[in-house]
């Protein structure tokens, strides 16, 4: 399959709100180096700009990113500002807030409710929006979230944000947002081997709401760059098909419900063509016995 016959739509869309997106977005996580939350291997500017303009090019509406997405060099959002401003009309750019550094610079903290409004004032600067499509409340522990996603609800109410969502949450803060504000989306860990988040999946399906797993490409013990083996079955079935493990991994995740929206991000153009190939990728009843009995409870 050629890039020209490639296209993020081809699983089909869902909306975010008032929003309609592509149910193969793109997650800006590793735009900025080679692991999540680290200082990883710098990727080449050019390309990387390359790559986010070409995602646009082959049906990506929706791109997820956050202003603590950066390295030593490379901020994501000052990428994608950088590549595809000024915006097309139908690109969804989501956002998180929520974590704040320690006095030794790691993310381990969640920001006080007063100081979200200045999170979201610093992804506007670095996008160059003047609101944010959806910005998602990036848990980190918390078991009451009311104050903090008030606090983004008024923000909301003030015309920066457009719609709210959640991230690294459990049902009982869905339902305490709920009743706050409307909740499009909530973004948590969730893939073959680590189907934690099942009860998660499932309530947002009951409200229509936009489930976006992380990691899902990743998998167990990978999101920090190891290398590790790919599962057997995994294996199998991409032979088997003749692609890849990652549009296997792919395919199952959108597989599990019509509002499922898959994130997964790379700098590598030949990776992109072959994330969003895995939206024609039709599992068989066979493929998926075998992929459902991989050991699933990953923490």
């Amino acid at each position: 399959m050629t890039s020209e016959t490639v296209c993020a739509g081809a699983a089909g869309t869902w909306l975010l709100g008032d929003l309609p997106v592509n149910r193969i977005g793109f997650g800006a996580m590793r735009l900025t180096g080679s692991a999540a939350f680290h200082q990883g291997i710098p990727r080449d500017r050019s390309q990387v700009i390359g790559v986010l303009r070409r995602a646009v090019e082959l049906g990506v509406n929706h791109v997820d990113t956050a202003a603590f997405y950066f390295s030593r060099l490379r901020s994501a959002n000052e990428l994608i500002n950088s590549a595809l401003a000024p915006y097309p009309d139908d690109l969804v750019i989501a956002t998180k807030v929520g974590p704040a550094r320690d006095a030794s610079g790691e993310w381990v903290a969640p920001a006080r409710p007063d100081q979200l409004r200045g999170q979201v004032e610093e992804n506007l600067r670095q996008l160059g929006r003047d609101h944010l499509d959806v910005v998602n409340l990036r848990l980190m522990g918390q078991d009451s979230i009311s104050e903090h996603f008030g606090a983004l609800a008024d923000l909301r109410d003030a015309g920066l944000i457009r719609h709210l969502g959640l991230s690294n949450a459990r049902p009982a803060h869905l339902a305490q947002a709920r009743t706050i504000a409307p909740v499009v989306c909530v973004q948590n860990r969730y893939g073959i081997d680590a189907r934690a988040g099942e009860e998660m999946l499932q309530a947002c399906a009951a409200h229509d709401i936009a489930f976006v797993p992380f990691f899902s490409i990743a998998g167990e013990g990978r999101e920090a760059g190891a290398v590790r083996a790919e599962h057997e079955q995994i294996r199998t079935v991409a032979r088997a098909h003749g692609v890849s493990p990652s549009q296997v991994r792919l395919a199952w995740t959108l597989r599990r419900g019509k509002h499922v929206l898959a994130i997964p991000g790379t700098g590598n153009p030949d990776h992109l063509v072959d994330n969003l190939a895995a939206g024609t990728l039709q599992l068989t009843a066979e493929d998926l016995g075998l992929l459902d009995s991989i050991d699933g409870t990953a923490p």
